[in-house]
């Protein structure tokens, strides 16, 4: 079995389509043509979400309660060029637009992504089921990626457009495709069967979400299976397998070890193991891999709320069976503190009123629910089945509610908002979240994995990786950014001091941690913490030697000054060197390593030649005394690149990781951190004005437009960016600062950009303008930039 599979990666011809192309695959006809040559990149179903108007395909899409149509004129004036629609329109408006006619532009949808697919002879893993779908799919990249160039669903796009656009994603580059699939009613499933042809099938379970459209569970059941009918290999429970089923089958068992440690966790993550299976993933890589599966909050949300609450949102659906497993996490998270519940009117129940409000009623007392507060309708008959020490109170609608709503009415509680889509109930979650600074900093997780891939391969056979993340990982959160590269398998770990090593270990980092400047005091916890320390000059040895004796074994590392002159031992200190070494063989020497100078920097390549010769020669001498053969290392972010001659045994990877690197290898990296801040208002200042402490500004000899900005030198925003001296990104244009940065906030001028308006996002360095341009202007360098930004500033991080 798994040879037929792993051995599936042909990869497809280059891929491209002009609209001629298009209009032949989907027999259209054309009511206007203006270039036949025109080429298809995107396709785009809504007209607020344009990204590159020039080379995106609009398709026409009606709905109920929509008409794609009538977008056509405001499309074309933000550049979109090839449009797909249903019905003659007026095209008087349109003269340079291609506008190809069909029957139905779902269809048409539906039938180019089916042709795109079928372009493709790499396995697909195609999921459906009632819940997990999301959580499975993503579980799978993140077990997979290492082996698998992955292309998958965007968020939940598992409905009949959402599917569309997710296979349009494949490239010739993709050697496996993970898709989801969603279905509300008969039909639905053997379209998307047609567009995905999964080879690999997994069905999570069978629920009661979107029971309503269906006779019967069964119906449901048989209808949701009709996505593997040409699969090769089924996972789900055999119960839900039919005697006609064709293909082979793995009955998934329940991973015991996750992360999450709850029992939704544990059949995921089984799903997930016998994926890894089919596809020839080794049984030890697996089980490594699945201890380090991290939590995917696409459906279930926990946050800081008011008055010290912990918030858990699960607004998303609501039905029976995910009410009692978000009851059963907001219970774990309350432990034995209070806990109450914020529940609409469940409107997919599939089952008779009064048997549903007994159920709901149920998993409310078991889960010892403190308080309950009941929104709908229909929620109301849920009254008579509580007990009578428990809280209850009811409105019919969330306005209702939040008209009320009072801060104090929560208080040192645990809040689960469980709530069916339509009740808005993250109206709710925005009055009860607590309320952070307005400055965050995004760090995109997989742009720091494709980084760290980049440098990876350009590693001689056999180099390890050391990691630094030191400064709290440069700015974007040390223990955050750990637990993903530990997954991605890199060697050791590198920080600065103790305190941040032991942080690490109390978040559950087990790899090789390296301490570049112990302190005495320190040296106990470094041991009891199991961190090795930096060993760098004779003094910190004696001290070390007094702390350890000879009982205690530490593993240590020699740092060599071989011309950086900051820390490192000399030459003339070798011989003691080796002699206490021979001394104290329980100090464990792990690496003997040296730091370049000016590795990034062509005109000094010279002296980095003599560097790594003079650390090659005391290398050698401490390697012969000592026995045994400690890893080298001397190449940092800057000498990957450029010496893979000095990669000897371990390099150590800096600001690469987050995007910062030379001259060859920056067109292939991604940019990890964004920082953004909000317009807090905007206002005309008249001539003759000035803006800002000091009136720095000058007197204004004409009038302005300024925003004042969430940002200030507090935040790592600092004073030489002030005065007109650098540039922010706001919709799309940038505008200069005007007067003095202040302690928290920034004013720029957008005088020629009409539409700011309070609430806006501002860009202060991501892709454009980037980290560089704003270290340029403070006259520094990336690395300040970074590890300037203040703790208060919000971490948010994300994956794609």
């Amino acid at each position: 079995m798994i040879e037929l599979l792993t051995k599936r990666r042909d990869k497809a011809p280059p891929l491209g389509y002009t609209i001629s192309d298009i209009q032949h695959i989907l027999s259209a006809r054309f009511l206007q043509a203006s270039d036949l040559n025109m080429r298809t990149e995107h396709l785009l179903i809504d007209s607020r979400q344009v990204v590159a108007p020039a080379v995106s395909l609009f398709f026409a899409l009606k709905g109920k309660r929509h008409d794609g149509h009538q977008y056509i004129a405001d499309l074309y004036n933000h550049g979109v060029r090839q449009f797909i629609v249903s019905k003659k329109i007026r095209l008087d408006g349109i003269p340079e637009a291609n506008v190809l006619l069909v029957d139905d532009t779902l269809d048409a949808l539906q039938n180019l992504a089916a042709y795109h697919r079928a372009r493709f002879n790499i396995p697909v893993i195609g999921i459906t089921g009632s819940n997990g779908k999301t959580v499975v799919k993503e579980w799978l990249w993140q077990v997979l990626a290492q082996d698998f160039n992955i292309v998958r669903s965007p968020k939940s796009y598992n409905s009949q457009v959402g599917v569309p656009l997710s296979i349009w994603q494949m490239n010739e580059h993709h050697t496996l495709a993970i898709f989801e699939a969603g279905i509300s009613e008969p039909g639905e499933m053997e379209r998307l069967e047609r567009i995905i042809r999964p080879t690999i099938g997994v069905f999570t379970n069978l629920g009661p979400a979107h029971q309503e459209g269906f006779a019967s569970e069964a119906h449901k059941l048989a209808e949701k299976m009709k996505l593997f009918g040409g699969v090769e290999w089924l996972i789900c429970d055999k119960k839900y397998v039919s005697n006609n089923f064709s293909g082979r089958v793995i009955a998934p068992q329940p991973v015991t070890n996750t992360p999450m440690n709850t029992p939704w966790a544990a059949e995921n993550a089984g799903l997930c193991r016998a994926v890894m299976q089919v596809l020839g993933i080794a049984a030890e890589d697996t089980e490594e891999r699945l201890r380090r599966l991290e939590p995917v909050e696409m459906r279930l949300e926990l946050k800081d709320g008011i008055q010290h609450c912990t918030l858990v949102n699960d607004f998303y659906n609501n039905d029976l069976a995910s009410l009692r497993i978000a009851l059963q996490f907001a219970r774990q998270q309350a432990r034995n503190g209070r806990l109450t519940l914020v529940l609409s009117d469940i409107l997919q129940s599939g089952m008779p009123g009064a048997d549903l409000w007994r159920l709901v009623a149920e998993s409310i007392r078991a889960n010892h629910v403190s308080r309950l507060i009941g929104i709908g309708q229909d929620i109301v008959k849920l009254q008579a089945l509580l007990p009578d020490s428990l809280q209850a109170q009811f409105f019919p609608d969330t306005g209702s509610f939040l008209h009320q709503l009072q801060n104090t009415d929560f208080n040192e509680e645990t809040i689960l908002l469980k709530g069916a889509r339509p009740f808005e109930f993250e109206k709710i979650a925005r009055r009860l979240e607590q309320k952070a600074h307005k400055t965050v900093l995004e760090v995109n997780l997989s742009a720091l994995v494709h980084n760290l891939n980049v440098y990876t391969r350009m590693l001689r056979p056999g180099a390890k990786m050391m990691v630094m993340v030191k400064a709290e990982g440069y700015g974007s959160g040390s223990a955050e950014v750990a637990k993903l590269l530990e997954f991605h398998r890199v060697d050791y770990f590198g920080v600065a001091y103790a305190d941040e090593g032991i942080a690490l270990r109390q978040a559950g980092i087990r790899l090789p941690i390296l301490v570049l400047n112990p302190e005495r005091t320190s040296f106990d916890a470094m041991y009891r913490y199991r961190l090795e320390p930096e060993v760098y000059c004779m003094s910190v040895l004696k001290e070390l030697i007094e702390y350890a004796g000879h009982e205690k074994a530490m593993s240590i590392h020699l740092k060599i000054d071989t011309g950086m002159h900051r820390l490192g031992f000399d030459k003339n200190d070798i011989e003691l060197l080796i002699a206490l070494l021979k001394t104290y063989p329980n100090l464990q020497v792990q690496s003997v390593f040296s730091h370049l100078s000016a590795g990034d920097n062509h005109l000094h390549d010279a002296f980095t030649h003599q560097q790594a010769s003079t650390f090659s020669e005391i290398y050698a001498a401490i390697q012969t005394a000592i026995g045994y053969a400690p890893l080298r290392h001397i190449c940092n972010t800057g000498g990957i690149e450029r010496f893979p001659e000095y990669h000897f045994d371990m390099v150590r990877l800096g600001i690469g990781l987050y995007g910062i690197g030379g001259a060859n290898v920056q067109p292939d990296l991604r940019t990890v951190n964004v920082l953004k801040a909000t317009v807090s208002q905007v206002k005309q200042v008249s001539a003759g004005d000035s803006v800002g402490y000091n009136r720095n500004s000058g007197i204004l000899d004409h009038p302005v437009r300024i925003a004042t900005i969430s940002i200030g030198y507090a935040d790592g925003f600092l004073r030489l960016a002030g005065g007109g001296r650098y540039e922010v990104l706001i919709r799309g244009q940038k505008a200069p600062t005007i007067g003095n940065v202040c302690m928290d906030m920034t004013m720029i001028d957008v005088s020629h950009i009409p539409d700011v308006q309070e609430g806006d996002e501002v860009m202060i360095f991501g892709d454009n303008p980037s980290v560089t341009a704003l270290a340029a202007c403070l006259q520094t360098i990336p690395y300040e930039v970074f590890t300037n930004i203040s703790e208060r500033v919000k971490r948010v991080y994300w994956q794609e």
